[in-house]
């Protein structure tokens, strides 16, 4: 009977680059030790790699802000509904939610009410905003996977089953970054000062930062002409705004425009320029210097501020709980600003040299083994299941 039994079926989902990353790489976590485990739902192009059947394009739910969340509700809501009837449909062993709370957690609700187990990977930044998430996260999460430390005794004092994971990027990337063998391979100079400017994965973030980062760097070359420029861009809409934004530039600045590889650009680089997100921590663990910034519409502004009670909004600063690298948002994110804390940090290698040994104490507290505690903590979901598949 067992022998004839399916495999273990997980339902997934992520809403964007950096959860496309995670996810990708639990698939092989659980792989490696359920190989026949069966994956589908909203994944990327790297979980879809992986062995993951995609029933929706995750580009749908990659809006950030409030504003533009609610102009794109009704199409993630019915995103959202019929991938629900979906998994209810043919109920899986699991469902996996890796990061997009607004989404995951109303559907990990409903799934959880019916019977199906839950498992939500990386906290919602509930240490970072006002409000009473735990209480629907307690009623949505049968485990929750954090990838921080600090967080784990937060849901353990709320009753929520955890588990420390620690950050799949520090096992990922070396603790010892080449930047001159990278720098061969992308064919870049071997000793001109090198910036990766890197305005986010969204077509929403590039509406906002493409302009800006041009300018930027334009002023930045004026002031140091010996500086060179390296763009990592994930999408074709993403990399067509950006290159409008320097075509429209009088004098564009030296950028070399690339297709994705973030972590080669921001390892050949000297200093980073970055939309505050996951990037900051990837330019952290590469202990690159950076200079963090963010803009958003200005009601979407007000709102994040009401709600926000930590002095930073970049995850180096916020792990390290004190100002590492500047942070330059909103108002404060200007061209002149940031091309002046640029320079600025170029110009003064001891502090470059503070800062990669503050990035190195921080990538060894977050190298955990991340795989094999990821599969440690699913696999009792699916222990019958893979236990038989594995004997057959």
């Amino acid at each position: 009977m067992e022998a004839k039994s399916r495999p273990p079926r997980i339902a997934i989902v992520a809403g964007e680059a950096s959860g496309d990353l995670l996810g990708s790489h639990l698939i092989r976590a659980i792989k490696a030790r359920c190989p026949n485990a069966e994956f589908f739902g909203i994944a990327g192009p790297k979980m879809v790699f992986a062995g993951a059947r995609s029933l929706f394009s995750m580009e749908k739910l990659s809006v950030n802000g409030y504003v533009e969340v609610l102009r794109h509700l009704p199409e993630i809501l019915g995103i959202r509904r019929q991938l629900k009837r979906a998994i209810l449909a043919d109920p899986p062993d699991l469902f996996i939610g890796i990061d997009a709370p607004d989404f995951n957690l109303g559907l990990e609700i409903a799934l959880k009410a019916r019977g199906i187990p839950t498992v939500h990977y990386v906290s919602p930044s509930i240490w970072a905003w006002r409000g009473g998430r735990i209480k629907k996260i307690a009623r949505a999460v049968s485990h929750m996977l954090v990838v921080f430390p600090f967080e784990e005794a937060i849901y353990r004092n709320a009753g929520i089953p955890v588990t420390y994971v620690g950050h799949p990027l520090a096992d990922m990337l070396p603790e010892h970054p080449d930047r001159q063998a990278v720098r061969e391979r992308l064919n870049l100079s071997l000793t001109a000062p090198i910036i990766a400017l890197l305005p986010g994965s969204r077509v929403g973030e590039l509406k906002q930062h493409a302009q800006l980062f041009v300018e930027t760097a334009q002023l930045v070359q004026a002031r140091h002409p010996e500086v060179r420029f390296v763009a990592p861009l994930i999408s074709r809409a993403t990399r067509e705004m950006f290159t409008a934004a320097l075509h429209a530039c009088d004098h564009p600045p030296h950028i070399q425009i690339m297709i994705g590889h973030a972590d080669y650009a921001m390892t050949a680089a000297d200093l980073v320029l970055v939309a505050s997100g996951t990037a900051t921590l990837e330019a952290a663990l590469l202990k690159r210097p950076m200079v963090i910034t963010y803009r958003v519409p200005k009601l979407t502004a007000y709102l994040m501020r009401k709600r926000a009670y930590l002095p930073w909004v970049g995850l180096p600063n916020i792990l390290a709980n004190r100002d590492v690298v500047p942070e330059l948002v909103q108002e404060q994110a200007t061209a002149p600003q940031l091309a002046d804390a640029l320079v600025a940090m170029l110009d003064d290698k001891t502090r470059c040299e503070e800062i990669e040994a503050e990035f190195t104490r921080l990538h060894q507290s977050l190298k955990q083994n991340t795989a094999e505690k990821m599969a440690e903590a699913v696999l009792p979901y699916l222990r019958n299941k893979c236990a038989a598949r594995i004997a057959t």
